[in-house]
């Protein structure tokens, strides 16, 4: 399933918002431990697919995006297990636009063996070529 690129200069709220724009900017130098092990995976088109960090989308900052796929990437610690309301509303919200929203567990990114954040890091991958409708490397350097 191919899905268009989201614009994020159309979408209402969207990028254009200046204050919000300063936020990420802020939180993209203050990146907590497991967005930061995220970010090493997904950075410079390592997975085959460019990953925005700290990027807003309506009233939301998202963690991770691909607009190519219309995905975004959260990692999620204790503090989530709190906001469980907000979070489902938020991915209902983005759903509305198309985005898919895949939430990965902080624990996850730091056991000992790394299997499960390379399962996370594959996971993410498969619904990048799915929804973008190429595979990873196809026709793209790496």
């Amino acid at each position: 399933m191919r899905v268009k690129p989201l614009q994020m200069k159309r979408i209402p709220g969207g990028s254009r918002n200046l204050n919000r724009v300063r936020v990420a900017r802020q939180m993209r130098s203050e990146m907590g431990a497991s967005e930061k092990r995220m970010w090493e995976s997904l950075r410079d088109r390592r997975t085959g697919f460019k990953f925005k960090r700290q990027a807003p989308v309506l009233n939301y900052i998202l963690d991770f995006y691909c607009a190519e796929a219309l995905l975004c990437v959260e990692t999620d610690g204790e503090q989530h297990a709190t906001r469980g309301d907000r979070d489902t509303e938020r991915d209902a919200r983005l759903a509305t636009l198309g985005v898919l929203t895949i939430r990965v567990p902080t624990l996850d990114l730091f056991e000992e063996t790394s299997t499960e954040g390379t399962r996370w890091v594959n996971k993410i991958v498969a619904a990048c070529e799915e929804r973008s409708g190429r595979k990873a490397w196809d026709g793209k350097e790496p």
